[in-house]
């Protein structure tokens, strides 16, 4: 018997060119915020409450949510996109 253990990590390594440079936002006043709900179920009653909050302690001008079908499945190239042109910073989640 072997006196190690061999660990195989399957992700390849992230290189620095494949990294996407964004600044940071310096307020969330005015901005727009949207949510990817997995369809997880309680994500959407977490988003609504986050959204909420946002609105009323942060300033966030308005929230937009959508639902993906199953949370095994990608969002959708039409959600991807209302979500590049609507929102400031998007947050993805999960529930259960």
């Amino acid at each position: 018997m072997n006196d190690y253990v061999s660990i195989f990590e399957p992700t390849a390594p992230l290189r620095e060119q494949d990294r996407a440079r964004v600044s940071g936002l310096s307020s969330l006043k005015g901005k727009v915020v949207g949510f990817i709900d997995n369809a997880k179920p309680n994500f959407s009653h977490l988003a609504d409450d986050i959204g909420e909050l946002l609105v009323t302690r942060y300033g966030v001008a308005a929230v937009v949510k959508h639902r993906k079908r199953a949370a095994s499945m990608p969002a959708s190239v039409e959600v991807m996109r209302d979500l590049k042109e609507k929102c400031d910073l998007v947050i993805t989640g999960s529930g259960d």
